[in-house]
């Protein structure tokens, strides 16, 4: 079969960044008389109820989404795929228009409130108390933090961190800190071809990350009329099983060994939560804290300090995922995705191209 690679990975963050590496790949593919198939993540702007076109991808879930399509058209003939997430959040909209394009369950039912919902439902069916959740989502944002520090490295200073309201309840189980919806300028990028193309190309497989696996489940409906199924959060185990199986590899086992890297999908607790039970990570929620003790779960800070716009958070992972694996020494790396309420669900395991973990 076609190995599927990501040869280059840029984005810009508040006109931070650098994307002229991918877009010099993108003319010299064209310069060869090829075609790049582009893979679009929607904006803010699109309007969220509305069908999707083709190619186009909306969504926390879609950049996972667009990468399991990506995969397919390479692995079925196409030589270049280019996945490409725009939004301007901070600059793009005026305040009014921003919060009412998130409103999409409507001007009386925040996602704030939303996740309130879902959360409680999770919590009842796993028999824990608003405590324990509370406790764990102090242990998941100081676990951010850390991963955060270590992504700037001496660029870090305690500024970058949120101010002391945003420590304060919003909701009775979610602080300021708890909910992320960043609010910056993202501009990101994926250019992914065959192992033919990459050779042509003159890219190294050193230089290279292969998408190795991809898992998705969805279900029928999305909203606050089927927060019971989706707190079951069946088609998430279902994603990674997928993605797993597919890759023939045991990623919780790896994870636990300190063999690859982890970026889950943070916008509210619960979500992080679900995804280290249905992955078999933890088996109850009360192992939560201990193993956030041990193994940091985003390498970005995740969405809360991370930051990616909107539909783009997961793009944003999987560009950071890509040079992490680059630079070791680590060669594995998994990231997920939620889209809506959680009705989607995505997970990608992505390894170095010149390594194969077997």
């Amino acid at each position: 079969m076609t190995r599927t690679l990501i040869v280059a990975a840029a984005k810009t963050v508040d006109a931070v960044g650098c994307q002229q590496q991918c877009r010099m790949l993108e003319d010299r593919i064209r310069s060869l008389g090829l075609r790049i198939r582009e893979l679009v993540i929607e904006p803010l702007s699109a309007d969220w109820h509305s069908p999707e076109p083709e190619d186009h991808f909306r969504s926390g879930c879609a950049p996972i989404e667009a990468l399991a399509r990506a995969r397919e058209l390479v692995i079925g003939g196409e030589r270049a795929v280019l996945i490409r997430g725009e939004d301007h959040i901070k600059s793009g909209y005026e305040r009014d228009e921003r919060l009412r394009l998130m409103s999409v369950y409507g001007p009386d039912y925040p996602l704030t409130k939303a996740y309130t919902d879902l959360a409680g439902e999770f919590l009842r069916r796993h028999g824990v108390d608003a405590d324990l959740f509370r406790e764990i989502s102090r242990a998941l944002f100081e676990n951010y933090k850390l991963s955060y520090r270590n992504a700037l490295a001496g660029d870090f200073s305690p500024e970058a961190l949120p101010d002391e309201r945003w420590y304060r309840p919003l909701t009775p189980l979610f602080r300021g800190v708890d909910c992320a919806n960043p609010l910056v300028d993202f501009e990101g990028r994926l250019l992914i071809v065959d192992e033919r193309l990459a050779r042509e190309l003159g890219v190294a497989l050193e230089t290279s990350v292969e998408i190795r696996a991809v898992g998705l489940g969805r279900l029928d409906a999305d909203g606050p009329g089927h927060i019971e199924h989706i707190a079951g959060y069946g088609h998430l185990r279902e994603a990674y099983r997928d993605c797993c199986e597919a890759a023939d590899l045991d990623f919780a086992a790896r994870f636990r060994a300190g063999e690859a890297l982890l970026e889950a999908y943070t916008c509210y607790p619960v979500v992080p939560m679900a995804f280290l039970l249905a992955s078999g990570l933890v088996d109850v929620l009360d192992d939560i804290p201990g193993f956030l003790e041990q193994h940091s779960i985003t390498i970005t800070g995740g969405m809360n300090l991370g930051r990616g716009a909107w539909n783009n958070p997961a793009l944003n992972a999987l560009i950071s995922m890509h040079h992490r694996l680059l630079e070791g020494p680590e060669r594995l790396g998994m990231v997920h995705g939620n889209g809506g309420l959680g009705y989607r669900q995505g997970v990608a395991l992505l390894e170095s191209a010149g390594f194969k973990a077997g």
